[in-house]
């Protein structure tokens, strides 16, 4: 069941129509411009209410994505690499979205720094396809698995705040 402010932000964030992966040649760049306005607008959103905490970019096909997202913690900001590439079966299949330097730091990741989003978001993916773009992998993957996921790793010691770290 998805509470009232998961939906409030959903019902934020654009719905993609076109259904093609980076294999349709035809179809992929309308359903690429359609993943920018998503993320603009879900970006957008978040400034307005004070909420920003991810910046995505793509490599010109649109294929590989990288960039950065933070976790604000008693005033003090996480910041972390994000890196994914968009399955063959994209967007049947959500990308599997990697925080490379927390590799190996907690059992909700897979070799490689890829969160685990298997019980709770893929199947909530799989019954959106084609609607549910990028943004929405952000939104209802990344977003929520940082706020449980990185409180816990401070506390444990396994993440360190950069002004916190030994030289």
């Amino acid at each position: 069941m998805v509470d009232a402010a998961t939906k409030k932000t959903l019902s934020a964030i654009p719905l993609l129509k076109t259904n093609a992966g980076p294999r349709d040649s035809d179809t992929w760049l309308p359903r690429l411009k359609e993943e920018y306005q998503s993320l603009i607008a879900y970006v957008k959103n978040n400034k307005d209410k004070d909420n920003d905490w991810f910046r995505l970019e793509s490599n010109k096909d649109g294929t590989k994505w990288f960039g950065k997202c933070w976790y604000i913690k008693d005033l003090k900001k996480y910041e972390f690499k994000i890196e994914f590439d968009l399955p063959i079966t994209y967007p049947t299949t959500a990308p599997e979205i990697a925080l490379p330097e927390l590799d190996g730091k907690t059992a909700k990741m897979y070799r490689g720094g890829r969160i685990c989003l298997t019980d709770h978001f893929k199947p909530l993916w799989a019954r959106n396809v084609p609607k549910f773009g990028i943004s929405h992998a952000m939104a209802l993957g990344l977003g929520p698995w940082l706020a449980v996921e990185i409180p816990d790793l401070i506390e444990k010691g396994l993440v360190q705040h950069s002004d916190d770290k030994e030289e």
